[in-house]
């Protein structure tokens, strides 16, 4: 009695690197190219009608500028991987700033002491915002849309019938207005393209002895210079102005460190957790009342920082710090940049990209001389084709099968 013979198996189809990179592309793998192409558009548009618009002093204005809404952003991204919102975000700075500039120039405190209480009054707001959220069962959107109500109030309560505080103290002043000449500027990108270099290549070291290591040396190289070549640049432009600004380190420092919390620490794979899916991470054990408050008290924290650094950088707090359009920019930004309006999806170098993105069309039209009704109409464009982008990529991974 023969045997039947067994079937052949199917073969795999292979897709092309060329078609494996555009379903990348489309799916938000490749979100960062597709942000830095975006740029770089943006950039060209606004220089064929301005040149000035790459010239040394702007782009150090540009991001000067930045920077309040950047970091901002940075504490919204991780309410944004939770999938929620933090509306009260643009109150909160405003009033973080307002109680730092009464202390000290109302009541004489050191300026160290009255930014501490700012960004302390920042993350208690936060925490209570979060516990509001996390233990009553109360929408974030409904919690952090009474915040911004609430907070708007305190900043006009703080502020009194002075209305605007005058900030003449060079210690806070220095914080968004201090420049490291040539020779420092160059001294500290070398020490942070090191320090960045020497990280990498001794996490792949222990992977590789571990026999963990799923990159090639090359790869590891390859990242190491990703971050050499803006650098370089960018010291090189900053020092055809007045030199490298302080406030692009402190900016720097904390997308860094927030990056490295997210991606390398338990704590950020929590986050990731309850923002992919809420029920598997309760059912891992994961605390989702201990991450939903800290993340708040976090994002509570920066809004502080950003306020506090745009006061700096504006010389004075007013019945206005954070209003206008800063709530709006720190949301879209990071949106703009690729982290998920649903949740589990996101990065907070988004905050840095997206608010490069959402400054530089503000700033180009401010060149352009656009009315403001303009830069609002455009403002809001852009955001609404990064969600749907978001909304397209969401689908074709769902598609595929994957989160």
């Amino acid at each position: 009695m023969s045997t039947p013979e067994q079937a052949a198996p199917a073969p795999v189809a292979v897709p092309s690197p060329r078609a494996d990179f555009m379903r990348r592309f489309l799916s938000g793998d490749l979100g960062f190219l597709r942000v830095i192409v975006g740029l770089i558009v943006i950039w060209a548009i606004f220089y064929s009608q301005n040149t000035r618009f790459l010239s040394a002093q702007n782009l150090t204005n540009l991001v000067l500028q930045i920077t309040a809404v950047a970091l901002i952003s940075v504490g919204v991204v991780l309410v944004l991987l939770l999938g929620e919102i933090d509306l009260s975000v643009g109150a909160l700075s405003g009033l973080a700033a307002a109680i730092m500039a009464v202390l000290q120039v109302k009541h004489g405190w050191d300026p160290y002491l009255a930014v501490a209480a700012g960004v302390l009054t920042g993350m208690i707001i936060g925490l209570f915002q979060g516990t509001v959220f996390a233990y009553f069962g109360v929408p974030a959107f409904i919690v952090t849309l009474a915040g911004l109500l609430a907070w708007q109030g305190a900043l006009l309560y703080v502020l009194g019938d002075t209305g605007t505080i005058n900030i003449t103290n060079g210690k806070l002043t220095g914080l968004a207005n201090t420049f490291y000449g040539e020779t420092a500027s160059w001294i500290i990108g070398v020490v942070v393209i090191v320090l960045y270099g020497a990280a990498n290549l001794w996490g792949y070291r222990r992977r590789v002895a571990a026999g963990l290591a799923d990159q090639a040396i090359g790869t590891v190289l390859l990242r190491i210079g990703v971050l050499a070549v803006p650098v370089i640049v960018a010291i090189a432009i900053f020092n055809q102005d007045r030199g490298l600004p302080l406030a692009a380190l402190i900016l720097g420092a904390f997308v860094a460190g927030f990056q490295y919390l997210i991606s390398r620490t338990r704590y950020g794979r929590h986050i990731f957790a309850v923002g992919g899916n809420i029920e598997a991470a309760r059912r891992a054990g994961i605390s989702l009342g201990a991450i939903r408050i800290s993340v708040f008290a976090l994002a509570g924290t920066m809004a502080a920082v950003g306020g506090i650094m745009e006061a700096s950088r504006l010389l004075a707090v007013n019945q206005s710090s954070g209003g206008s359009d800063l709530l709006l920019l720190a949301i879209a930004g990071p949106v703009v940049a690729g982290t998920s309006l649903f949740g589990g999806r996101g990065t907070v170098w988004s905050a840095l990209l997206g608010a490069l993105v959402i400054g530089s069309i503000s700033n180009g039209m401010d060149l352009l001389n656009y009315d403001s009704s303009v830069k609002f109409m455009v403002t809001g464009g852009v955001l609404l084709l990064a969600v749907v982008i978001d909304a397209i990529a969401r689908r074709q991974r769902q598609a595929e099968g994957r989160v």
